[in-house]
């Protein structure tokens, strides 16, 4: 039975990549399981264009239970745009877009919340370098 790959959480596959051994094996493993929450976590943590608009370092927040989580990453990734300079987030007060922020990570896997508060640090994933996933989704920083 084939498995639908977006069943996956963005920091499962992450993790894949990580453990693959070659740069081909990397970048088929992103392709293959190519989704806007992946390509957004990738775009926001290595295009320098990105500038967030939230406070440094990590917020208070309580992380959901893995086995229980209310939604994913692969909903919530739409989110994103409230949270950088120049968004939409920019009409909301800070505490407001902190809010939002902190409910983002609290609905969301655990370890998919470490994947945004990673990102939102610019702290590369494990074993991706901005020149593999600019070389997996061809044009994706550029934007």
């Amino acid at each position: 039975m084939a498995v639908n790959q977006l069943d996956l959480f963005v920091f499962e596959v992450l993790d894949k990549v990580a453990a693959a051994k070659t740069k081909e094996e990397k970048i088929k493993l992103l392709r293959q399981h190519e989704s806007w929450a992946l390509k957004d976590i990738l775009n926001g943590t290595f295009n320098e264009a990105f500038k967030w608009n939230l406070p440094p370092g990590k917020p208070p927040y309580r992380a959901s239970r893995p086995e229980s989580a209310p939604t994913n990453l692969l909903r919530q990734n739409v989110q994103f745009r409230y949270f950088f300079e120049g968004g939409p987030g920019d009409k909301l007060s800070p505490p407001k877009r902190e809010s939002l922020f902190i409910g983002l990570l609290e609905g969301i896997h655990p370890d998919d919340a470490l994947v945004v508060l990673n990102m939102i640090a610019k702290k590369s994933p494990k074993g991706i370098t901005k020149k593999l996933a600019e070389e997996a989704f061809n044009g994706l920083l550029s934007k």
